[in-house]
């Protein structure tokens, strides 16, 4: 009996001290990829990943940052045989052509040499026309690389690669990983933009993002178009409204439609697209831009697994929104 009641008190006191083991709320961030990184996540023990989180983006720049004169995509850009894919690029690099194929091409990663040209890169936009433009689309199309044994296969060895538009989303995932193999499943990671909410915070509710409107100019204070709910879904805003220039009185945006080799330029200023995970966002908020609204809506009813939310300016100038049927029901509050 004296053993039994020993027993008995000392699994309370495990039940006790498990009771009393509240989950903490963990925020780091930096910078990183030439904008923010900012991780907030529920872990029972409190760990600090801030140095973890930190390495891992400085790895996965040596692999898809085009401003890292060393990093793989910089090495197959600049022709190097030695170089070699790895796992980041790999990853990236076959979701590219997985979007460029659904997409209809809207999506190409093969705009480098544009991009460039265009001044939307680490070179200084040059004088463009129509004969400049024509002479460098050549180097242009999805369908003109291959990744075999490793290694980047060109049709023409100028062809150059840019993973600006799908890498950064890709890194939110890279992060969601790392979380989730220590144990971590509630957490809402935002890496210049590109949102991943799992779980629920410590309340028990879904984490919400805000939507931001689009400025006037970039120096504009920045507002918020509406607040959503994130339900273990990927969120990636893309727009035209801060990423341009101006010549002669015309904005051009920093998107490359590989189809005329010029920045896109119609009435959507933004897209905010829902997906499983960041790198499908980022790249087809990328796609909705150059396809435009009522091409992306179009596109939206047949792949179900995506949800968008546009906005736009009428024939007025004044701006507006729309969104799929089924982002609309994470929208909190639109303002």
């Amino acid at each position: 009996m004296k053993k039994i009641i020993f027993f008995s008190l000392f699994l309370g006191v495990i039940l006790s001290a498990c009771m009393l083991k509240q989950p903490k709320l963990v925020k780091c961030g930096g910078e990183a990829q030439g904008t923010y990184y900012a991780v907030t996540y529920v872990d029972d023990e409190g760990r600090d990943f801030q140095d973890s989180i930190a390495l891992i983006l400085k790895k996965f720049d040596t692999s898809c940052s085009i401003y890292k004169p060393n990093s793989i995509i910089s090495r197959f850009n600049n022709n190097d045989p030695t170089a070699k894919a790895d796992k980041y690029f790999t990853e990236v690099f076959n979701k590219a052509m997985e979007v460029s194929e659904k997409s209809g091409g809207a999506f190409d990663v093969t705009v480098g040499q544009l991009v460039r040209a265009w001044g939307f890169s680490i070179k200084t936009k040059i004088k463009m026309d129509d004969s400049k433009v024509d002479s460098l689309k050549k180097y242009v199309g999805y369908k003109k690389v291959k990744l075999v044994d490793g290694k980047i296969i060109k049709e023409n060895p100028n062809i150059q690669l840019d993973f600006n538009a799908i890498a950064q989303g890709f890194s939110t995932d890279v992060i969601s990983r790392f979380l989730e193999s220590k144990g971590i499943k509630n957490y809402l990671i935002d890496v210049g933009g590109e949102v991943l909410g799992k779980g629920k915070k410590i309340d028990g509710t879904r984490w919400s993002v805000g939507i931001e409107k689009p400025a006037a100019d970039s120096l504009q204070q920045q507002q918020l178009e509406a607040v959503v709910t994130l339900k273990n879904r990927a969120l990636s805003t893309s727009g035209n409204y801060r990423a341009y220039f101006i010549k002669d009185g015309v904005k051009y945006s920093h998107t490359i439609d590989p189809f005329t080799g010029y920045p896109v330029h119609h009435t959507l200023l933004a897209v905010s697209t829902l997906a499983e995970n960041s790198i499908t966002a980022d790249a087809y908020g990328t796609a909705f831009l150059v396809m435009g609204m009522d091409k992306a809506l179009e596109f939206l009813k047949y792949n179900p697994d995506l949800e968008a939310f546009f906005i736009y300016s009428d024939e007025k100038g004044h701006i507006k929104t729309k969104c799929s049927p089924g982002f609309e029901k994470i929208i909190q509050e639109q303002l």
